[in-house]
């Protein structure tokens, strides 16, 4: 990579370049070994826990928080090529520096919107590493990717809320260490405007009525490396009022303030992917003959290799304007290039591991290279934080508005 960063940036590659290369890549296939032998799959290998101390110990922490008083105090233009190296081993390197999903939007949520109280019930948790947390607002009855179409009810009684609905894919809630919920739901699904309707409420998973259902799989894989994806049902489940994130009615609001730095996250990371899938790549190319010569000889080889190259690079720089614009000039400034880079970066991405396992033919889609499980990753980016048709059509009017 060419870019010039700051001096604090580029100590800050240095080091976890060489943190990844002297511990994260060494343990992904004892972390695999590991979870084979624990009691539960959805259990935390030992290795995870020694990456988290040693990578406290080097100061790679917390670096996705912009706020000093939580975080590293990084900007998104410093953290882009942070969170892209940790891409490149999405299993182990985010949950190392405490810098995975869903956990990262949750303490921004909880940072920016929280009482007093709450940040310390459970956002000190959360910064030290201590437990997991979960966003639920996905439900399989409806286009939930529209929070307007939530039909999960937050109905006040007294001094409590009492919560009623089910939530799908729920991603990390299988861990044991997820400790809390955040939960979107309507607590004036008539009289409001229908982005007033939603509110978010902090529910211990261990409150009675909350069912943990199952695990919901994608593309086959459980993804138990970061607590899998459940189907959670809420029945008729009692908070005190105090658990309210915000104000009633400030659901939409927090969710979409929550969603911008999300969704370049998960964009600076896809790049770290694309540049795992590469390496593979590469390294394939050198060392496989297939018909009288090598790979890296044949044409077609050299094309992918080429276009993939190309593909990231551009990719790059729109996530670093996209980081800069919302350093700038904040996330309603950066609009529209955010959407941008949901639609184009895991799009692109997926194309190039695609070629990638073409490359490695079986071994590509086994378990012996990571090539099968990243694709599956990046194809469901293409829905989370909503489908890239939502992104596309927003977008498109907004284009168009400024010729009407």
């Amino acid at each position: 990579m060419d870019f010039a960063f700051d001096a604090r940036t580029e100590e800050l590659r240095t080091k976890l370049l060489a943190f990844m290369d002297e511990h994260v890549y060494p343990a992904e296939r004892t972390a695999e070994e590991q979870r084979a032998e624990l009691a539960s799959q959805w259990d935390t290998p030992p290795v995870v826990e020694e990456l988290k101390a040693e990578a406290r110990r080097q100061g790679l922490w917390n670096l996705f928080l912009p706020d000093e008083q939580y975080g590293a105090g990084l900007t998104n233009l410093q953290y882009a090529p942070l969170a892209e190296i940790t891409g490149r081993s999405p299993q182990l390197a985010p949950t190392a520096l405490n810098c995975a999903a869903p956990d990262t939007g949750n303490m921004e949520l909880l940072a920016e919107f929280a009482t007093e109280a709450q940040r310390k019930e459970w956002l000190e948790p959360l910064l030290a590493g201590e437990i997991r947390s979960a966003f639920a607002m996905t439900e399989p009855e409806v286009a939930s990717s529209d929070a307007t179409n939530i039909e999960t009810r937050i109905e006040r009684d007294g001094d409590e809320y009492v919560i009623t609905g089910r939530k799908w894919y729920i991603s990390g809630a299988m861990n044991p260490d997820c400790k809390i919920f955040i939960v979107m739901g309507k607590t004036d699904p008539e009289g409001a405007d229908v982005r007033r309707q939603q509110s978010m409420v902090l529910v211990p998973r261990d409150t009675p009525g909350v069912e943990v259902r199952r695990a919901m799989k994608v593309y086959g894989y459980e993804d138990d490396h970061h607590g899998g994806h459940a189907e959670i049902v809420f029945d008729r489940v009692r908070v005190p009022v105090t658990n309210l994130v915000g104000e009633e009615g400030g659901g939409f609001a927090i969710a979409q303030a929550r969603l911008g730095p999300g969704r370049i996250h998960h964009c600076m990371r896809l790049i770290g992917m694309a540049e795992r899938g590469i390496e593979l790549m590469c390294r394939r190319a050198v060392s496989r003959t297939a018909f009288g010569k090598p790979l890296a000889e044949q044409g077609v080889v050299q094309g992918w290799i080429a276009d993939a190259r190309v593909a990231v690079e551009q990719l790059r720089l729109l996530v670093l304007k996209t980081a800069w614009l919302m350093d700038t000039v904040g996330n309603r400034g950066a609009h529209t290039e955010i959407q941008a880079i949901k639609i184009a970066t895991p799009r692109t991405v997926v194309a190039l591991l695609d070629r990638a396992v073409q490359l490695h033919g079986a071994a590509g889609v086994s378990q012996d290279t990571p090539l099968a499980e990243l694709w599956a990753a990046a194809r469901t980016i293409q829905l989370a934080d909503g489908p890239d048709e939502v992104h596309q059509r927003s977008l498109a009017r907004r284009e168009i508005k400024q010729y009407r």
